[in-house]
């Protein structure tokens, strides 16, 4: 898109940056949401302070046309504890939900706007090191599909499923962590999964990979699971 209004989220960094900067070098008027660093401060995960800033854009610049729901966290090692749970499933799950609540009604009847929720490869696939964020983004990929299901026929409705980008979240993470993304592919830059993004919005396409490797990966595991399942666990042991 060229022009209109665009809203990032986990916009002061990485994907969402890239995102907000793609954005706005196409002439749309971009406003970032995070914790700290972003045009507007906000929690995603607080329906009604997340709602009051959705409402506090469309006061300044008019009906919301895109919509980036690309907050997220890396937490919780192994099983991890309660608070890393809450955290994940607030962040990749319910932050979606309630943007979706306030955006997608007014989306539908204008037509021609998109919404894109940012899961992961690990929401296909899974990440050994943590059961918290594997869960949750499979609940991002879940969450995108029943919205394509429900508005796609009016919204661009976009999952964006990438598997290692060089963000804080990932060059931040522990050795072992950093192999299990090298032994799954190239780090991509922030930029280029931007790009990606830009490209399935005008093709009108949901599920965007920008490592395609991770196709044939969820591929293979749609087709054995007990196979695929058998390959993570030599992974495992690799690692």
């Amino acid at each position: 898109m060229t022009e209109g209004v665009a809203v990032v989220t986990g916009g002061a960094s990485g994907i969402g940056a890239a995102l907000a900067g793609r954005l706005r070098h196409d002439g749309m008027q971009v406003t970032t949401f995070d914790l700290d660093g972003a045009d507007m401060g906000v929690d995603v995960t607080d329906e009604g302070a997340l709602a009051e800033a959705i409402s506090a854009v469309e006061d300044a610049h008019g009906a919301i046309d895109v919509y980036c729901s690309n907050a997220g966290a890396a937490a919780g090692a192994g099983l991890g504890d309660d608070p890393d749970w809450a955290l994940c499933w607030a962040l990749h799950g319910m932050a979606h939900v309630y943007a979706a609540r306030r955006v997608l009604p007014t989306m539908a009847e204008r037509g021609g706007c998109h919404f894109v929720v940012t899961a992961s490869a690990a929401g296909l696939l899974m990440t050994l090191q943590s059961a918290p964020y594997t869960a949750t983004k499979h609940a991002s990929v879940a969450i995108a599909e029943w919205l394509a299901v429900a508005y796609g026929d009016r919204v661009g409705i976009h999952c964006l499923a990438p598997q290692g980008v060089r963000t804080p979240m990932v060059t931040g993470g522990d050795e072992r962590s950093r192999r299990e993304l090298r032994a799954a592919g190239a780090l991509l830059e922030p930029e280029a999964v931007a790009g990606a993004v830009v490209a399935a919005m005008a093709s009108s396409e949901f599920l965007i990979t920008p490592h395609i490797e991770a196709r044939a990966y969820e591929a293979g595991k749609v087709a054995d699971r007990d196979r695929w399942l058998a390959g993570m666990r030599r992974l495992r042991d690799r690692l």
